[in-house]
């Protein structure tokens, strides 16, 4: 399996221009002052569903060929990616079957539910999510879509950076969050041919730090037991996602649950507008100064906005 080049990122971005949303990009001056830099906001917040997966998800749908897309796509997720593939599933009028451990908030099922997707639910663990997951592949013979480690799911991805720098050109650095590490292979393969002097590092909560540990480590070190708020940055690196960070990312920088949780309050307060725990990682990592920031220009991909407004990490 090959990582896209720069040219299948261009190809996904056409393929999936009619279907989602290019966001916008915000500025700060309160921010900006804070940090003491110039600060540039993709805002995949306000994209389908919510947050960026809905590109990836999109254009792996749409690279089916009919005799594929007729028996359909199927993935396990309780997260952002279930919801984006059976919007994509539903676009192009195919069926998504979605694999969701019964323990699965109510508001994601029925999020997935109503984007017509077919829930098929399992016990809250991995091999069962396989196993079922498996089971549906063989009966259906539908398409597995991974939710990063799949070449077309990184080329979607990769999307955003192409409108952010085309929006905002001569960056020096450019700052997505990692979980699986699908948004930020695609990132940092634009900017690597793009804008080359630009520096991608990919933040990462210090509880669910295996992202980091595996670039230091030469190896992929899998997400054990990871505790943070930030749940959309809990799973392991893929092998492709894994080979593209080594070649292009730059740097992987941890951040606290406390400056997460500051970043993220500070963008609803000052930014008005709503991001959840995992895009401000990110955020947190330029309060932390976890690098000299002084006086760049700096991208930043707010990667999400879903969020259990019950349940905001401030409420006592």
């Amino acid at each position: 399996m090959t990582h896209p080049t720069l040219i299948e990122i261009q190809q996904a971005a056409e393929r999936i221009k009619p279907y989602i949303h290019r966001t916008p990009v915000f500025t700060s001056s309160s921010l900006n002052h804070m940090v003491q830099a110039d600060l540039f906001f993709k805002c995949e917040n306000f994209q389908k569903v919510g947050a960026f997966k809905f590109r990836g998800a999109c254009n792996a749908v749409f690279s089916l060929s009919e005799s594929e897309a007729r028996r359909g796509v199927a993935t396990h997720s309780s997260g952002n990616h279930a919801a984006a593939l059976a919007l994509a599933a539903q676009r192009r009028g195919i069926p998504a079957f979605i694999v969701m451990p019964k323990t699965a908030p109510e508001v994601k099922k029925a999020a997935v539910a109503g984007y017509g997707g077919k829930i098929v639910f399992c016990e809250p663990t991995l091999a069962a999510r396989e196993a079922t997951l498996a089971k549906i592949v063989e009966e259906t013979g539908a398409t597995f879509i991974h939710p990063y480690n799949d070449p077309r799911v990184i080329a979607g991805q990769g999307t955003a950076t192409l409108e952010l720098l085309a929006e905002v050109p001569e960056l020096d650095i450019i700052m997505t969050p990692v979980g699986g590490g699908g948004l930020l292979s695609g990132t940092a393969i634009v900017a690597s041919e793009l804008s080359p002097t630009t520096q991608v590092i990919g933040t990462e909560p210090e509880g669910a730090d295996d992202a980091y540990r595996s670039l230091q480590e030469g190896r992929i070190v899998p997400s054990i037991q990871p505790h943070t708020i930030a749940d959309g940055l809990l799973t392991s690196l893929g092998d492709l996602t894994f080979a593209i960070l080594q070649k292009y990312v730059q740097k992987i920088v941890t951040v606290s649950e406390k400056a997460i949780i500051t970043g993220m309050r500070h963008v609803w307060e000052r930014m008005k507008i709503i991001i959840e725990p995992s895009a401000a990682v990110p955020v947190g990592a330029l309060f932390e100064r976890k690098i000299d920031f002084t006086g760049k220009r700096i991208g930043i991909i707010l990667s999400g906005g879903n969020v259990d407004l019950d349940r905001l990490p401030w409420r006592s």
